[in-house]
């Protein structure tokens, strides 16, 4: 592991702005009733928005709201449901000031999103889906492109690397590429590693280690590892509402190599770690 600093960059989200050298929380929104983790419990719009308001509370400076499961062997969802599922709570956090990230890989659920005030694409697929390059560029805002290899039905049996940090950063670099000749500005772009995603236990385990590696690419980094397997195995088994301080933990060290912004389940946890680091960097 090497220590790196935050870029000082500033990402532009509609009339909010993101100051990425200093650490962000994403708070995670499942509107979904079979995410791993905490499926079912905010899936109605009432209970969903009051989810939000109290992550907002904790200390998320970012909202990332999923109509669909992303989980290992996850079922599709129609676009209609995914629209029907995530552009209500979006309209109603667009009257606060906090920033909306939509986990999406649909380029009409995105489009639905921005019109009602969402701000970010989150991508798991990173912009893989037909006509979502274009419609990246056509909507000129920030962009999470992610690794991942296969569909969450298939991605398990496809964790063969010759090294799995290298062979991250060659995909994303590919991924990249593409959204900037579709004409993506380069500026609305940030990578994500995908942890958890068509990557074993050692492989996400590795890949934490030399996250450093990836501020080589030049763009602004999210580490999303909240709760993941990996965690759970590395604690002994923990289920995933027991790997709250293995994930706070995780991503101090993402911070340390980089990270600018972490995706998390439990927020107050992970902006209360955070509040430490920053005191310990500013101490004489």
């Amino acid at each position: 592991m090497q220590l790196m600093p935050l870029p000082k960059r500033v990402l532009q989200c509609g009339r909010l702005r993101l100051d990425l050298s200093q650490p962000h929380v994403m708070g995670i929104l499942n509107v979904t009733p079979d995410s791993f983790s905490d499926g079912g419990r905010h899936n109605e719009k009432d209970a969903a928005v009051a989810r939000a308001l109290e992550m907002m509370a904790e200390g998320a400076t970012v909202i990332d709201i999923g109509g669909e499961s992303t989980r290992p062997g996850a079922s599709p969802v129609s676009v209609e449901e995914e629209i029907r599922r995530v552009v209500p709570v979006v309209e109603a956090l667009s009257a606060y000031d906090v920033v909306l990230s939509i986990d999406t890989s649909q380029p009409e659920v995105i489009r639905a999103a921005v019109a009602a005030g969402a701000h970010i694409w989150n991508d798991v697929r990173a912009l893989t889906r037909p006509n979502a390059l274009h419609t990246a560029a056509e909507l000129n805002i920030p962009v999470i492109i992610m690794h991942m290899r296969g569909e969450p039905t298939t991605m398990n049996n496809l964790d063969q690397y010759d090294d799995v940090t290298a062979d991250v950063i060659a995909e994303l670099q590919q991924r990249v590429a593409d959204a900037l000749a579709e004409g993506v500005k380069p500026e609305n772009i940030m990578i994500d590693p995908g942890f958890g995603f068509a990557k074993n236990a050692q492989q996400n385990l590795k890949l934490l280690n030399e996250l450093y590696q990836l501020n080589g690419m030049g763009y602004p980094i999210l580490s999303a590892l909240s709760r993941k397997r990996f965690i759970g195995e590395a604690l002994g088994g923990a289920e995933p509402t027991q790997r709250a301080v293995g994930s706070v933990a995780a991503h101090l060290l993402s911070i340390q190599q980089g990270a600018c912004m972490v995706r998390a389940h439990d927020v107050k946890a992970m902006s209360d770690a955070i509040k430490v680091w920053q005191a310990m960097l500013l101490a004489n």
